[in-house]
């Protein structure tokens, strides 16, 4: 009879605590492991239930969207087969009268880790408030800070970030936040801060139409995730654009046009002649279907909207620039001032989530007289795709654009003898003498391939004040890639590029200029402090961001650099083997400017002029 107090005894000891430990696992959200790695732009495969967000593209702008009820074209796909392929509806959260009245808006999953959360269009329940700040509710207890990050045009949509938390990153699938105002949380028991309506699966970035463009003649739509190796690219017969109203759930009634091409992320279509009957002065959605025995219609937040294109100022510029940038303010004055006085009219900057001053710094330039226009460009790894559009957007502004980096200054070794001071003929007439016909049996020049020489940190531990060209000055001794300067009319309608140099209709070629007649200095290995922030994330596409632990052997790595954001040893006296002061001498003649020193002071200084 001893035995029963023994069992009794054995089931509170051992029994009761795991029976507990289990009801508390059960009921908690509280995971706190730190072992989860972040989402990669490949981690994830499309699938049927993966959810889109898109968008378009411009100047920080927050003018309203001009609707044109006139869109009318006749290239219309008749749907014969059942409507049963309706996509997932994008996410419309409602937060409980303890929060906000309605806010109805999408978020998608961007690599490391951020969430991008998008305000529908007319959705003026969105406003900052910097006394009652957004945040995303994740679930029981777990949310994060929402900041603005920004309003995303065409039509405009307000947007904020935010982070998923360590301890949502644990329960898959990830879920939508539902964002609300602070004041509207709990802070004594945050456990009872939980979305009433459980959210559906947040998309993730790497399946995504995010943009479009409408010409005179079809509809430019860029899409993340169907052709995602480079170099293969599937048949435009396997897709269609599919328009419909701004509501998910009038998809399955699309209006739908055959896609004419299809190449890396960009995807041409035929224009719809019935938008204007069927919707109306509603706000029209474009996307792309993949045509199958089981149809995917890739839910989408691009919207079809009136042509837009870069407002001309007095007839096209013979020669403008298109670069991607991401907090490059303090280098941008050097790069602007010595492109303009050697020939580039106008400057497009596709602004790739900057949080620096970028924007003041583009302002303080206009007022300089400097022609500069900003692309709001968030997208993660969208280069070429960048440069896609910019090859539809600008050719109505430019002729020919350079397609360079703000770290890269072309520079011709002739100019040190033949050139006393700058001048706009210097690139210019590259670019200005006569092409050959192709009625004439040869192929014009399309587009000039010059060749990149690398820069090293030249002994350098800080970004030098007198900038890039002044302060780096020892360089490796062989060219690698090369940059190029591309005629507009040339480019294939395909849009396809590849590393700064894009395909070229028949009839056109590429000329290829010597070192000795024109180089690319490309200041790419500079002070540690600088070149550690390329460690985010690489902006192409189709290249492996740093941190992955693949091609070693890539041209695109640094040599002995490895795969962690660690300063190598002696990082100032690396790729240094051939001392080159060629573009800094040059520059200092150029644009040095003599300053008087106080009284008393002995002799005069020289600061260069981007320094002012």
């Amino acid at each position: 009879m001893a035995i029963a107090p023994n069992l009794r005894t054995l089931f509170l000891f051992v029994f009761a605590p795991i029976f507990i430990f289990f009801l508390l696992h059960r009921y908690s959200y509280d995971v706190t492991s730190d072992a989860v790695s972040p989402p990669s732009s490949s981690a994830f495969f499309p699938t049927h239930s993966d959810v889109i967000v898109s968008t378009a593209v411009s100047l920080h702008s927050t003018a309203a969207t001009t609707r044109n009820s006139a869109f009318t074209v006749n290239n219309v796909i008749a749907e014969t087969h059942a409507a049963s392929h309706a996509v997932p509806h994008q996410i419309t959260a409602r937060v409980g009268p303890s929060a906000m009245p309605g806010i109805h808006y999408v978020a998608v999953l961007l690599p490391d880790w951020e969430v991008l959360v998008i305000g529908f269009p007319d959705s003026d329940v969105l406003s900052i408030d910097v006394d009652d700040p957004y945040v995303c509710l994740f679930g029981r207890g777990i949310s994060s800070p929402a900041s603005p990050a920004g309003v995303l045009p065409f039509p405009d949509r307000l947007m904020f970030k935010c982070e998923l938390p360590i301890r949502a990153r644990r329960r898959m699938p990830y879920k939508q936040p539902v964002l609300v105002r602070s004041s509207s949380l709990n802070p004594v028991h945050p456990e009872m801060n939980f979305p009433p309506d459980l959210p559906k699966e947040i998309p993730r970035w790497n399946f995504m139409a995010y943009d479009s463009l409408t010409t005179e003649d079809d509809v430019v739509l860029f899409v993340k995730g169907v052709n995602h190796r480079q170099g293969v690219n599937r048949d435009p017969a396997e897709f269609r654009c599919a328009f419909f109203d701004g509501a998910e759930e009038e998809a399955a009634n699309a209006v739908k046009t055959v896609v004419t091409s299809s190449m890396q992320e960009v995807f041409r279509c035929k224009r719809p002649e019935e938008t204007a009957a069927r919707f109306g002065e509603k706000r029209i959605k474009v996307t792309l279907e993949i045509i199958g025995p089981d149809p995917v219609l890739v839910p989408s937040v691009a919207y079809y909207s009136p042509t837009r294109k870069l407002a001309s100022k007095g007839g096209k510029a013979l020669l403008c620039a298109v670069t991607m940038v991401r907090n490059v303010a303090k280098f941008l004055k050097e790069w602007v001032l010595y492109h303009s006085e050697i020939g580039v009219d106008q400057f497009i900057l596709y602004d790739n989530g900057s949080d620096d001053d970028l924007e003041s710094t583009v302002d303080s330039l206009r007022r300089e007289g400097f022609d500069i226009s900003t692309v709001f460009w968030l997208w993660p790894k969208t280069q070429e795709a960048g440069f896609s559009h910019s090859a539809v957007y600008a050719k109505d502004a430019c002729l020919w654009v350079m397609y360079t980096d703000v770290d890269e200054f072309v520079y011709s070794p002739a100019w040190a003898a033949a050139a006393s001071k700058p001048s706009k003929s210097l690139l210019q007439s590259l670019v200005a003498a006569p092409i050959t016909n192709p009625a004439a049996g040869t192929d014009s020049v399309g587009q000039i391939s010059i060749a990149c020489l690398e820069f090293g940190p030249s002994g350098q531990n800080r970004n030098p004040e007198s900038g890039v060209t002044q302060g780096y000055n020892c360089r490796k001794e062989g060219i690698n890639r090369h940059k190029s300067i591309v005629l507009l009319e040339a480019i294939d309608d395909s849009l396809t590029n590849v590393i700064h140099h894009f395909i070229l209709k028949p009839g056109y070629m590429t000329r290829r200029v010597g070192t000795k007649e024109m180089v690319v200095n490309h200041y790419k290995f500079q002070a540690w402090p600088e070149f550690r922030a390329k460690f985010r994330r690489r902006v192409s596409a189709y290249v492996i961001d740093w941190t992955q632990p693949l091609n070693p052997k890539s041209k695109d790595r640094a040599p002995g650099l490895g795969y962690s954001a660690v300063e190598p040893e002696n990082w100032p006296a690396k790729f240094c083997e051939v001392y080159d002061d060629g573009l800094k001498d040059l520059t200092r003649r150029w644009f040095a400017v003599v300053e008087s020193r106080p009284p008393g002071a002995e002799g005069r200084s020289a600061r260069m002029a981007w320094q002012r």
